[in-house]
């Protein structure tokens, strides 16, 4: 509801400040669009390091984002902060209240230090153990990324859609394949949208409101897969998104959108945690048909 134009050589454009994290990535996936290319890339780096974000001095986030730390204090006032330090704040309550989790601040900020020191381990070993870490890591994120509310909705929408259209492509599809196979054992009405053929386009056109797109895409996000998404948005199909933060495109074409945030130095996306959310969601849909 917010509408926001940033240039980011004029004077920023004052907003009420959220106070939450959770709150501050619904309010970025709002404004983002008519953010300058340089503020964009400062609210992509945020959410991809929140850590950071509540842990370095600006002259380091700078750096990591490739701006001039005078950048950083205009991408905190663009969204109604007096300064970064007001902006610092809502990453550091984010970390406080993982922390509580994991026995204190300086316990987890151990534990990143310690997941980023061993990311040298060599030989077939070291590739198993560090995949291993990594996959922990995720899923002991995932718990808190997925909020109850939003795993209640996508439940009923699947459970009561005439047909759940599944779409993922390229390193999504092993999770969007799942679904649609163990949906389909729940008898429920399913169907996987591939690209066989050259013939996405077709058979997502006959999606219609009574039915549910379920549809699974990461960064780089596959651009057949984002214009499906937004063609049901458009036709008021409810659309259930498992994707990665909240600047995906995906996000604004979602009713229910799971945001599984990952920070890895890898080429490779961990699957653990979507491939453990898919099956969360199967299992749930299943008990709610039997209620």
């Amino acid at each position: 509801m917010y509408a926001l134009r940033i240039n980011v050589l004029s004077a920023p454009v004052h907003v009420s400040a959220t106070r939450s994290f959770e709150q501050l990535k619904d309010h970025l996936s709002r404004v983002y669009p008519g953010m300058s290319p340089q503020l964009q890339r400062i609210a992509g780096f945020a959410l991809e390091h929140p850590q950071d974000m509540a842990l370095d001095t600006v002259a380091s986030l700078a750096r990591g984002a490739g701006v001039q730390p005078s950048a950083m204090v205009r991408f905190a006032q663009a969204l109604g902060y007096g300064g970064f330090s007001d902006l610092q704040r809502v990453f550091r309550g984010r970390l406080v209240e993982r922390s509580n989790s994991y026995g204190g601040m300086r316990n987890y900020r151990e534990r990143i230090e310690a997941f980023r020191a061993n990311q040298e381990r060599s030989g077939p070993a070291g590739v198993l153990a560090q995949f291993v870490s990594d996959g922990i890591a995720s899923l002991e994120q995932l718990h808190e990324q997925v909020r109850p509310e939003s795993l209640a909705a996508a439940v009923k929408l699947l459970a009561d859609a005439r047909t759940v259209y599944v779409l993922g492509h390229r390193r999504s599809f092993p999770v969007a394949y799942y679904l649609a196979y163990a949906l389909a054992q729940l008898e429920l009405s399913t169907q996987l949208l591939d690209t066989v053929g050259g013939m996405l386009r077709e058979p997502a056109r006959q999606i219609g409101p009574k039915d549910t797109l379920l549809v699974v895409s990461f960064k780089n996000y596959t651009p057949e897969v984002i214009e499906v998404a937004q063609s049901c948005h458009a036709r008021k199909v409810p659309v259930i998104a498992i994707t990665d933060n909240a600047l995906s495109p995906l996000a604004p074409t979602a009713k229910v959108c799971f945001q599984i945030e990952e920070k890895t130095s890898k080429p490779f996306r961990m699957l653990v945690a979507p491939m453990c959310l898919a099956q969360a969601l199967v299992v749930a849909t299943g008990e709610h048909i039997q209620k």
